[in-house]
């Protein structure tokens, strides 16, 4: 639901095997059917025409309306990019107990965040939101190590690019924050942030003291990565996105059909409340916030 974002072209042609490489294909599960949406603030009726052709092309067939999709199918996927309308979005859904996965930003407010999260757990529903960039390979062979101690900090970056409907990290630097807490897992107690319209710099410190940063570059060269401070190594990692879909992907489908949420929603909450308080700290030139959930 929402193709004004390229994930859903992407995705689509990887959970349907077609158009992509055998080595990029997702297994579990297929895209029967999609709407496309009407007008967005993110991309021209042009680009929204070209790919609802790709996705019809794909083997999907194009419904006129949202409530359309309710009935046949087992699961959906909420693409659209505007993550203020997210509740409302998912909301018919939930209440239909069709299990879900919304993609970035989950919300835009704590708020919105917590509401999803009630009515998924009134209605017994499973719901998964993260950024691609948390199943980057180089994120979890890390986390699979067990030689290298505990992890004590980590700096993440991405690229920033803003947008009025997602403000602050919501829009892109989400994927830095999704980065960090891959790595560092919750527990954030209080945020600043350092704002210029080249960058913002987030420095968050958790409950136990470590202290995790985001840096989101909207000047200069653009990448994916992180540096992760161990007990025993300091590893520097630049994240090469070919698989990152992919591995997504592989989360998504075994939780529409396990019904078990990859991460905790609480977590995912937690997120959005630390882009939250980056975004108000912000405004009030760098100070430090507290979290509160």
């Amino acid at each position: 639901m929402g193709f004004d974002t390229s994930h859903a072209v992407h995705f689509t042609r990887r959970i349907n095997h077609i158009g992509v490489p055998s080595d990029q294909w997702v297994k579990g599960a297929r895209v029967v059917a999609g709407y496309p949406g009407e007008h967005s603030s993110f991309v021209s009726d042009e680009v929204l025409e070209e790919r609802t052709k790709e996705i019809r092309e794909a083997g999907v067939e194009i419904v006129d309306s949202p409530e359309a999709l309710i009935g046949s199918v087992d699961a959906v996927m909420l693409e659209f990019q505007d993550g203020s309308q997210h509740l409302q979005q998912a909301k018919p859904f939930i209440e239909a107990r069709i299990p879900i996965f919304i993609d970035k930003p989950f919300a835009c407010s704590l708020r919105d965040a917590k509401e999803i999260a009630r009515l998924a757990e009134e209605n017994g529903v499973p719901v998964f939101s993260s950024s691609s960039l948390r199943y980057a390979l180089e994120v979890q062979n890390l986390k699979s190590r067990r030689d290298i101690g505990g992890i004590l900090g980590v700096d993440a970056y991405s690229p920033g690019p803003t947008h009025p409907k997602n403000p602050g990290l919501f829009n892109y630097g989400i994927h830095a924050v999704e980065v960090l807490y891959a790595l560092m897992g919750p527990g954030c107690r209080s945020v600043r942030c350092i704002h210029d319209e080249r960058w913002d710099k987030v420095i968050g410190v958790w409950n136990d003291g470590r202290i995790g940063t985001v840096r989101a570059m909207r000047m200069g060269v653009h990448g994916y990565g992180f540096t992760a401070f161990y007990e025993k190594g300091i590893f520097p990692c630049s994240i090469d996105t070919r698989y990152i879909y992919r591995e997504l992907l592989k989360r998504v489908i075994e939780m529409f059909n396990t019904k078990v949420p990859p991460i905790n929603i609480w977590e995912t909450i937690e997120i959005v409340a630390f882009i939250e308080a980056a975004l108000r700290s912000a405004e009030k030139n760098g100070s430090e916030l507290t979290i509160q959930l």
